[in-house]
């Protein structure tokens, strides 16, 4: 399964590549869309046009984006969300199914505990992927994010499989419990 990751922003786009195999992850790309100054539509057209060239030259099999979280500043945190909008766009657009992660499900998956340092992800994802130097902060996020949904995705496969068995009998699965 070739996964990619997404780290969204309105001046820098980090995206990701790894394919999983097994328990095996093994990086593909990585790299950064950077947005002209300038109006908030052209720096959302080029999220847009350059993931969906992102997805046309990597043909991934998933993506995965992080969350935005509500920071100290509500104008930033609506502008990062129409970036992050864009690229979910650009994603179904390329009718890719788009999972979600939070930062703190990111930095768990990846190093371990959510109150890890953008300079820890980075050296985690160097030492997980193998690579010779650590990514740039935004690549290693995006990177970051498509190995937290390597290593998600087998339990949320599971769980859609067994939806329909207990969709039958009337049951759910509703905040990580079993209801009826």
């Amino acid at each position: 399964m070739k996964i990619l990751g997404i780290d969204p922003g309105l001046r820098i786009t980090g995206f990701g590549v790894i394919h999983k195999q097994g328990n095996q992850l093994t990086y593909i790309a990585s790299g950064t869309i950077r947005t002209p100054d300038g109006d908030l539509p052209q720096r959302l057209k080029t999220i847009l046009t350059s993931l969906g060239e992102v997805v046309q030259t990597y043909r991934p099999d998933c993506a995965a984006i992080e969350k935005v979280f509500v920071n100290v500043n509500p104008q930033s945190t609506l502008l990062l969300g129409q970036a992050r909008g864009a690229a979910i766009c650009a994603l179904v657009a390329a009718d890719l199914m788009v999972a979600e992660y939070t930062a703190l499900q990111v930095k768990k998956a990846v190093v371990g505990h959510g109150k890890a340092q953008k300079t820890q992800v980075q050296e985690m994802v160097q030492r997980l992927l193998k690579l010779p130097g650590a990514p740039g902060p935004d690549a290693a996020d995006a990177l970051g994010v498509a190995i937290c949904h390597a290593n998600n995705s087998d339990v949320l496969g599971i769980l859609g499989g067994l939806a329909p068995a207990l969709a039958k009998r009337g049951l759910r699965v509703r905040g990580g419990r079993l209801v009826g």
